[in-house]
């Protein structure tokens, strides 16, 4: 499973996720910092990655485009470093993994999570 970090979560997510045996990049080393979502979502499905972002405008261009993909997961949290959410988010995507391989939204927060299946009904 490939991990592209949006630019609103610290490159620090690169290591923590490597660590667990994910690939895992940060859009700040593959593209322009200024690159609209919607050029983020083409490039992470067209490069098989699952988006991970702390922009709920992710989700919403799921909704509104009814795309298949790519997955997004994405934290509404105030703290969103690793120290805090790391052991979280490695859960998630071990528990999920089969279902962001398919084509998912997994909204995360402190206390819970919710998955939406994609394309959006």
């Amino acid at each position: 499973m490939k991990i592209l970090l949006d630019m609103n979560l610290s490159p620090d997510w690169v290591q923590a996720l490597q660590q667990e045996g994910w690939s895992a990049q940060h859009w700040s080393t593959i593209g322009d910092p200024r690159t609209t979502d919607r050029e983020i979502m083409q490039w992470a499905k067209s490069n098989n990655h699952i988006v991970f972002t702390h922009d709920l405008d992710f989700g919403t261009l799921l909704a509104t485009t009814r795309a298949d993909g790519p997955s997004v997961i994405q934290v509404r949290t105030q703290d969103i470093m690793p120290e805090n959410l790391g052991k979280r988010i490695i859960s998630i995507l071990r528990e999920h993994q089969t279902t962001l391989e398919a084509g998912a939204l997994i909204t995360v927060d402190e206390n819970k999570s919710r998955i939406r299946i994609l394309p959006f009904s």
